[in-house]
């Protein structure tokens, strides 16, 4: 059963992200959850190591995360909302990517920082909602995009 709608819940550590999500390493992109806002929105970190496989080739003189990477990690935090939001965790549900609407990269994210990723529902229903997503670092506004996501069973 979902948290009371307005009710604040968090932090979640990794494992109940990871009960959340069925994504793993080196895909899983969500370290941490510091609040969710049932139904409304979500604050999550990304913990951007040295180590994480793609700065060997992006680029190796100038490691950047890839902006692709950081609208997933966005997308994920959303996939917890949602998840969370609709007393679905642990029930092998998955939310899928429908559509990416105005991404924007504003400043490269680079090995050593957390990435703040902010999600709120733009539009919330139970098969399929839309959200916009914001991830900063410190105060800097790193990347933003709007996005539509399903949930799902997942293939037989």
């Amino acid at each position: 059963m979902a948290d009371e709608p307005g009710a604040a819940i968090g932090p979640l550590d990794i494992r109940r992200v990871m009960a959340a999500l069925p994504h793993r390493f080196p895909m899983l992109l969500v370290d941490r959850v510091e609040t969710i806002q049932p139904g409304e929105r979500i604050v999550a970190w990304k913990a951007v190591s040295v180590n994480e496989p793609f700065f060997a080739g992006h680029f190796p003189a100038r490691p950047i995360m890839p902006g692709v990477l950081i609208i997933e990690a966005l997308a994920q935090a959303a996939g917890v909302l949602a998840v969370e939001s609709f007393g679905l965790a642990g029930s092998g549900k998955l939310v899928y990517f429908m559509a990416i609407d105005g991404a924007k990269f504003r400043t490269p994210v680079e090995p050593g920082v957390l990435l703040r990723l902010e999600a709120e529902f733009v539009q919330k229903r139970a098969s399929a909602s839309k959200f916009a997503g914001r991830a900063f670092v410190g105060d800097k506004l790193a990347a933003e995009a709007s996005f539509t996501a399903m949930i799902a069973d997942p293939p037989a």
